[in-house]
């Protein structure tokens, strides 16, 4: 089951090739094309949540681009569910129409559901995590790398992937007060669920081509809960000697991250690790608005912008990046085989970037734009 879950994202990533110049349709190299089987060209039906803070406008972009396209998808939409309820308070459910359509479709599209931090609700429950939890998308994919024409502190040649175990860890949500003033919040970690989350991790790399996995742990100081995890990691590990295996403790991780990050390819870690990790990785190569990422489980999947940032300050002001989400979009287009559309969209939101066209470009990229703006020159690069 776990190699079919890592089949599915194989060819999601797919080649990162930024098109640019008017003559670069003629320099593209020529390959064999797509073999489809009979009814892959029907429709597929897609949930779409656009979710609280800049969502509604992101997913907006991307069904505006999507209709451009023209790949064979429908979007099946569920506009009100937000985080948080109308009063304020955390929604504490997951409506069951929306999980019925998940289910249905296996495959969604959402933008980030808000959480509200109350005094009286400590919860680790959200609605994001309680999505993974209740369809057992076991696991995280974030994939940051360099964008050519976006200027980062680092450079260009930044491609890392980090696969997170997604449904335990610090995430269990088991929280008490034993006494008043001394919490106990209790760590989870299953060596069943740790083996299938280095298991996908190492799939992941030899269907990609990828040549190292770097776990990372804090095993020096929990050594039952990470050490546990690690056991689970290096038993995979043997499987696949022509992969390059190396162990790092969390905090020595995060600052060869910010000081040496090219040295990193594929990263596995428990949940709240890879959580850290990952959204170091999208600051490294532009930023939230432009990291996409999935949630992938045995025949469901869940697409989102890889740093989950709701971004309630810019909503309705269409200064949000909508690169993320759209290359989200690709990369559930390559997991719906429908690999040719993924790579098109892919392209066209690249060549913006790669022109240096600062007026389509959005504040968080150094541009003047909007998000309308950029919407529009990615429908343009499309049809042109």
């Amino acid at each position: 089951m776990m190699r079919s879950a890592a089949l599915q994202l194989s060819s999601l990533l797919g080649s990162r090739t930024a098109i640019s110049g008017a003559g670069a349709q003629a320099h593209r190299l020529v390959t064999s094309g797509y073999l489809p089987s009979p009814g892959d060209a029907a429709i597929q039906t897609v949930t779409l949540i656009p979710g609280d803070g800049i969502g509604p406008e992101v997913t907006k972009a991307v069904v505006d681009v999507m209709d451009a396209l023209g790949a064979p998808i429908r979007f099946e939409r569920f506009d009100h569910i937000s985080g948080s309820n109308p009063d304020g308070t955390s929604c504490t459910k997951v409506a069951p129409e929306v999980l019925a359509s998940i289910r249905r479709n296996k495959v969604a599209l959402k933008g980030t559901l808000f959480t509200q931090l109350e005094k009286t609700n400590t919860d680790t429950q959200s609605l994001n995590v309680q999505l993974r939890k209740v369809l057992d998308l076991h696991v995280n994919v974030v994939h940051g790398f360099s964008i050519p024409g976006l200027v980062t502190r680092h450079g260009e040649g930044l491609d890392i992937v980090v696969i997170r175990e997604n449904t335990e860890g610090e995430y269990s949500g088991l929280e008490h007060e034993a006494v008043e003033g001394v919490v106990e919040s209790l760590k989870v970690i299953t060596y069943d669920k740790s083996y299938r989350t280095a298991q996908y991790a190492f799939e992941f790399a030899y269907l990609n081509n990828r040549k190292k996995v770097t776990a990372v742990h804090k095993a020096n100081i929990m050594k039952l809960a990470d050490g546990l995890f690690l056991k689970a990691v290096r038993e995979v590990a043997k499987q696949y000697p022509m992969i390059q295996f190396e162990e790092m403790i969390v905090d020595n991780t995060c600052m060869q991250l910010v000081s040496k990050p090219h040295q990193f390819d594929v990263m596995v870690a428990p949940n709240l690790y890879g959580n850290l990790v990952g959204n170091i990785v999208a600051g490294l190569c532009g930023g939230y608005g432009v990291v996409p990422g999935g949630n992938i489980g045995n025949g469901v999947a869940i697409f989102e912008q890889g740093a989950r940032f709701v971004a309630k300050e810019l909503a309705g002001k269409q200064q949000s990046n909508p690169t993320a989400t759209l290359l989200s979009t690709s990369m559930m287009l390559r997991h719906l085989k429908l690999h040719i559309f993924g790579n098109r969209l892919e392209e066209a939101v690249f060549k913006i970037y790669a022109d240096g066209d600062r007026s389509s470009m959005t504040p968080d990229v150094g541009g003047t734009g909007t998000t309308l703006s950029f919407t529009k020159a990615v429908i343009a690069n499309l049809q042109h």
